[in-house]
């Protein structure tokens, strides 16, 4: 019988789709794939993190990825403990580094860090023995976000390579959409933009992705239409005229959807700003995988902590 070696994954931390390579990628999909069965299956429970200890430290509201994380943790065999911030130290005015050096105090083997600042989980890894992943910093990057993505699209289509993937709405402020830039076509796909002029960053056509500002264009003969959350709470600005009018133009519906291929799926990230980006009748119809997206996020988060866990010490 002939015994499958399980991926290679060599990086110590995951802090952004930047810098993986293509089987890195893959290697992290097909994990993932193993934990899809085994998340489905009545008896849930492996021992691959038994005896380590993961904490979930969230900067800023979440509950789709920290929700996850700790499912995806207890799956693996973990002890999990998910540090309120809110109620911590950072408010009384401690630094990260001094949080970093607190949480390191206490011998973890993996942290997962949300911040609102880009590059304070880069910063934060260099504080710590242990490996860290990266749940979104600021306006940078959100690699599990875009492996979830991956792999869902992969399930549903059977590749990524070839396919063309429209990203839409507020690109500018997205580390979803800059983590999808990134792997979707490291993976082979053919990524559009599409959006407003004041919700696409300057310069995005460097990240080797076609620019579009009509939805029409954007989202013709797509085999995948992504839509992202307006982003207000990070917006210092009128970035849009009003909330009625990005809809109009911007919002996807049953009667823009045509523009895309006659078996085109739609994607979000959550949470959902119903009316705005989209309507409910694209979010709940048949050819929305949303609800698809958050079971593979469990799985996802599976796969990176087990792959990290590959390379921890164990002495």
């Amino acid at each position: 019988m002939t015994v499958l070696a399980k991926p290679v994954f060599s990086h110590r931390h995951l802090l952004g789709i930047e810098g993986l390579s293509r089987p890195d990628i893959e290697a992290l999909l097909d994990l993932a794939d193993e934990a899809v069965e085994v998340s489905r299956q009545v008896e849930k429970k492996r021992s691959v993190l038994r005896g380590r200890t993961l904490i979930n430290l969230f900067f800023e509201p979440s509950t789709r990825t920290q929700s996850s994380f700790e499912l995806a943790g207890k799956r693996l065999g973990a002890d999990v403990m998910n540090m309120s911030v809110a109620t911590s130290s950072v408010t009384k005015g401690e630094t990260l580094i001094d949080t970093a050096a607190t949480l390191n105090a206490m011998r973890p083997d993996l942290i997962v860090v949300r911040h609102h600042h880009s590059g304070a989980v880069q910063l934060l890894s260099r504080k710590v023995s242990c490996s860290v992943i990266n749940a979104g910093d600021g306006s940078h990057e959100h690699p599990t976000q875009a492996l979830l993505d991956a792999l869902t699209i992969r399930r549903n289509k059977g590749r990524i390579d070839g396919l063309t993937i429209a990203i839409c709405g507020d690109v500018a402020h997205s580390r979803v959409a800059r983590s999808n830039m990134i792997l979707l076509t490291q993976m082979g796909a053919r990524v559009r933009v599409v959006g407003p002029s004041t919700l696409l960053p300057a310069g995005i056509e460097r990240m080797g992705v076609e620019v579009h500002r009509s939805m029409e264009s954007g989202i013709r003969d797509a085999d995948i239409v992504m839509m992202l959350r307006l982003q207000r709470e990070r917006m210092d600005g009128a970035f849009v005229p009003s909330l009625k009018e990005f809809a109009r133009f911007y919002g996807l519906d049953e009667e823009k959807l045509k523009w895309a291929k006659p078996d085109a799926l739609v994607m979000h990230p959550g949470p959902i700003n119903r009316g705005v980006e989209i309507e409910s009748a694209v979010a709940d119809g048949p050819r929305s995988l949303i609800n698809e997206q958050v079971e593979m996020g469990v799985a996802v988060r599976m796969a990176v902590l087990e792959a990290l866990a590959q390379n921890l010490p164990n002495s």
